[in-house]
């Protein structure tokens, strides 16, 4: 079962939208936090209504290894749902696949306009760090 289907199955057995909010938010508080080392002004996701951090580090084999905090419960849950998505996967793999499992999962019907903003603000630079590793490595 691939990390998209078991993200769709999971949503899929909640009915009501608070059991959905509060499945991220019980996903949110098992992410690890984020060194106040790397919570710099560079790392911060702008669009967001809270702070939120992500950092991008290149593996060995090609991959990426994200890691990322927010000051919010919930944006930390909506975070761990990308995390879940797109740590250690390949450039190419994050850009060819935009969360549409987040579409499929009904997120934008229980989010306010402002937070699903930040979500995808979030995916927009998950995306822009893969194409800027991308390139590097072909330049």
């Amino acid at each position: 079962m691939t990390t998209i289907d078991e993200i769709r199955d999971n949503f899929a057995l909640l009915d009501d939208w608070r059991d959905k909010v509060e499945h991220i938010i019980e996903e949110g508080k098992a992410l690890p936090p984020l060194p106040e080392a790397l919570k710099s002004e560079a790392a911060r996701v702008r669009g967001c209504q809270s702070q939120v951090w992500l950092v991008a580090e290149p593996l060995a084999d090609g991959r990426l290894h994200l890691r990322a905090d927010s000051d919010a419960v919930l944006v930390k849950g909506l975070i761990s749902l990308l995390l879940r998505l797109y740590d250690r996967r390949t450039p190419q793999e994050i850009v060819a696949h935009p969360p549409e499992v987040l579409e499929r999962i009904g997120l934008k019907k229980f989010l306010t306009p402002g937070r699903a903003n930040g979500l995808y603000a979030m995916v927009a630079r998950i995306q822009g760090l893969a194409e800027a590793l991308s390139a590097a490595r072909a330049g």
